[in-house]
């Protein structure tokens, strides 16, 4: 095995909403395999944060603004990323929303929008990369699934409809262009304890933890909440040379909740 495998020098990566959290943990994973960073947010205040979250870190980023869910926002996008850094070689589709409303309660419009956001985007995204990437010869398409693209759960209708779909889209990407030396695979991860999932983290005022972190932590194998940096090494693996031979799979890292059917009740 040649180490260099693993190596992403040289290559330019695009993490789509990656100003902080997972995409941003991402980054960092890129940037110290020597990628450069391409990475984008909706507004000026979003972007403004992420190129400075980037600069604390050490790392330099190339920020545009852009929304996902815009084709034709994407279009020139890319076409500014390849004028002023360089023809995309990675893209991961990590932007993304949840909208927890019980399904009888979500409107159509709601509906729509996480499916726009979680599955559209992506599309859109891969769609305007891939010609280059044929042009070039190899391109590493990520998209960032969730344990929802295999499990329903209480109000997440929409975020399980688009994820089960960006699993599939995921397959068919694989099957459209592996012959071109492309390889589009995802990340499925568990629960990741980042800000967002941190109130539901929270020790209660009697020193019990959260009944959601209780649930959790039941339910996970590796009995912990995942953290950013475990998400770090699958995602540079399936944007390296080591994953050649990988098309068409979706990497779930999620302490193995997917394994795992509970403990009996005692």
């Amino acid at each position: 095995m040649n180490m260099q495998d693993f190596s992403l020098e040289g290559k330019i990566a695009w993490i789509t909403g990656a100003s902080y959290g997972i995409g941003f943990a991402i980054a960092e994973a890129y940037a110290a395999a020597g990628a450069t960073i391409v990475f984008n947010d909706r507004g000026r205040e979003q972007l403004e944060r992420g190129l400075e979250n980037y600069k604390k870190a050490g790392i330099k980023a190339y920020g545009y603004i852009c929304d996902v869910t815009d084709e034709e926002a994407v279009q020139n996008t890319v076409k500014k990323i390849e004028e002023e850094v360089g023809v995309i070689d990675i893209l991961v589709n990590n932007a993304g929303i949840i909208k927890r409303i019980p399904m009888t309660e979500m409107s159509a419009a709601e509906f729509r929008q996480v499916v726009d956001v979680d599955l559209n985007a992506p599309f859109i995204c891969a769609k305007a990369v891939i010609p280059a990437m044929i042009k070039k010869g190899h391109g590493k398409i990520i998209n960032i699934c969730s344990m929802m693209s295999e499990l329903g759960r209480e109000t997440v209708s929409a975020y399980a409809a688009a994820k089960g779909g960006l699993k599939m889209l995921t397959r068919n990407i694989c099957s459209e262009y592996g012959a071109y030396n492309i390889q589009c695979n995802g990340i499925g991860p568990g629960y990741i304890a980042t800000p967002q999932t941190a109130p539901l983290r929270e020790i209660q005022p009697d020193g019990s933890r959260h009944p959601f972190d209780q649930f959790i932590i039941a339910k996970t194998p590796a009995a912990r909440w995942g953290e950013p940096a475990d998400l770090q090494g699958p995602a540079v693996f399936l944007a390296s040379d080591a994953s050649n031979f990988v098309n068409g799979h979706i990497l779930y890292v999620d302490g193995g909740i997917l394994a795992y059917i509970g403990k009996q009740p005692g």
